[in-house]
């Protein structure tokens, strides 16, 4: 993927058009890291950690299909893998079991999770509340529902975070570097 190819983030343009825009950006820069690596490549890791390419495209189809499935819209289970795992043998199965997905494979399961989370993100914006529809599941910790506006927000996060580890890892392998 060619990193000026990524979605481009609005300088000024509405909140929920410039949310989605660094929302879809650091989507595609997790795909920028992981394109044209094979799956040896994408299970390497960089020591002492053992986190890997192939392992954070995988984890974070995981995230997409909870937050926006399971929390936002309150499905039962989240998308098939992630819903027929015994997430008690292995909190990590989505980090552990990618090493044997090939780069299509993985990549095919992030488009998924990502084209699904879209789908209930543009129908609650469409809605009358916009960026402050709540969520169907409750935070564990208040008890309170979760606005799109806060998911959305921590989806920025988490893909931020896990797109500078994307970098370290990416640039151990090939010394390919960049935002």
């Amino acid at each position: 993927m060619d990193p000026d190819a990524r979605t481009h983030t609005p300088l000024a343009a509405d909140e929920a058009t410039t949310v989605r825009a660094f929302l879809d950006y650091h989507r595609d820069t997790l795909r920028w890291k992981v394109s044209g690596l094979t799956q040896e490549e994408l299970a390497r890791t960089l020591p002492p950690s053992t986190m890997t390419l192939g392992g954070m495209v995988k984890h974070l189809a995981l995230v997409e299909s909870n937050w926006f499935e399971v929390v936002l819209d309150g499905a039962e289970l989240m998308m098939p893998p992630f819903d027929a795992i015994d997430w008690d043998a292995d909190r990590d199965w989505d980090w552990d079991s990618a090493v044997h997905d090939t780069p299509e494979q993985l990549l095919a399961l992030f488009d998924e999770a990502v084209a699904r989370s879209d789908k209930l993100i543009d129908a609650a914006l469409a809605g009358p509340n916009g960026l402050d529809t709540l969520s169907v599941r409750t935070s564990r910790r208040s008890g309170n529902a979760y606005s799109l506006r806060w998911i959305l927000l921590h989806m920025v996060e988490e893909y931020a975070r896990h797109n500078g580890h994307a970098d370290l890892i990416r640039e151990s392998i090939d010394g390919q570097v960049g935002d």
